[in-house]
């Protein structure tokens, strides 16, 4: 009677997880918790992709906004949340891959009180300086500094950024001397550079067009292990760097718990969707590289992410109360 139940409860597994997956989720509004401000990377790519999952599946997917504390606080929102499979995180790099090892102690856990869902897309940033310093390419920048043993200032969007700590990881990389200096976010990290108060920064590549259009700024390399569509005709450190990748990201979690059949499920409705030709073009106007990664893939390459944010916040000696 026992061996037949097991067969039995075997056969309908199956069965019980298509017809989740197909018809039973979602039937009321699903919601998207953003750990930043509306209007960011992170805020707009999720807007596009859930604006597409509710057009398609027929029910209201919401992004809410949970600022403040690093992100720390929204994603402590969606780690609390219930896994029943209408609260996800968009999560990124700070709250998902740096802040684990950036603050002494954290409300959440980022591997114990997620399940991954999809690694959507990636962004690559770029290593910009002032065209009056005569510095072309990126091998140049390498050489002034080392020319010029703790004379180079870098400009970031704050300590432990992940602007900071992809410098790091080069600097370290390359044996280079060379000098932090936070602010408080990117854009005015670039205007050091224009100002000429910093020697070189990183920012993100879609915010860049307009200010090299003008001959503000110049960039030298992309952060990404591949060049960017956006600025084709810009090398990846990695052409200097074997290896180097600092690329920001986009990956989708659920809460621990959350049913298999629904992690699976939105995770091939998002990659449906960022694949969807008006989306696609958008997220190409963002400079963004889609993946659309399934479950099992993003939960490796999350793996393999916090082993490098660890180590370049190592290497950083930066730390956040």
């Amino acid at each position: 009677m026992q061996r037949r139940s097991m067969l039995l409860a075997a056969a309908l597994a199956p069965l019980s997880r298509a017809a989740l997956a197909q018809g039973a989720w979602p039937n009321r509004t699903v919601r998207f918790i953003n750990p930043f401000t509306a209007g960011s990377a992170v805020d707009v790519v999720t807007r596009l992709i859930t604006q597409d999952l509710a057009a398609r599946l027929g029910q209201s997917f919401v992004v809410d906004n949970r600022t403040g504390a690093s992100g720390n606080l929204g994603t402590e929102a969606a780690a609390r949340s219930r896994p029943d499979g209408y609260t996800f995180l968009a999560g990124s790099p700070g709250t998902m891959g740096i802040n684990p090892f950036l603050f002494t102690t954290l409300p959440y856990d980022a591997q114990k009180d997620f399940v991954a869902v999809s690694h959507a897309v990636s962004f690559p940033q770029a290593v910009v300086v002032n065209p009056s310093l005569g510095i072309n390419t990126f091998p140049d920048l390498v050489a002034a500094a080392r020319r010029q043993p703790g004379k180079l200032n870098y400009g970031s969007s704050g300590s432990g950024s992940t602007a900071h700590l992809a410098i790091e990881l080069f600097r370290s990389a390359l044996g280079l001397d060379i000098v932090h200096v936070p602010f408080r976010g990117g854009n005015q990290a670039v205007q050091a550079v224009i100002s000429g108060d910093v020697q070189f920064a990183v920012e993100g590549v879609p915010s860049l067009p307009g200010l090299i259009s003008q001959g503000l700024i110049r960039p030298l390399a992309v952060t990404s292990d591949t060049r960017s569509a956006l600025l084709p005709g810009i090398p990846s450190v990695s052409e200097t760097v074997p290896g180097y990748d600092a690329a920001a990201w986009i990956i989708y979690f659920a809460p621990q718990g959350t049913p298999a059949p629904i992690v699976e499920k939105l995770s091939e409705e998002i990659r449906i969707s960022m694949n969807a030709p008006e989306v696609k073009a958008r997220l190409a106007e963002q400079g963004a590289t889609i993946h659309g990664r399934s479950p099992a893939e993003t939960t490796a390459f999350h793996q393999a992410e916090l082993a490098k944010w660890r180590r370049a916040v190592e290497i950083s000696g930066a730390r956040a109360d």
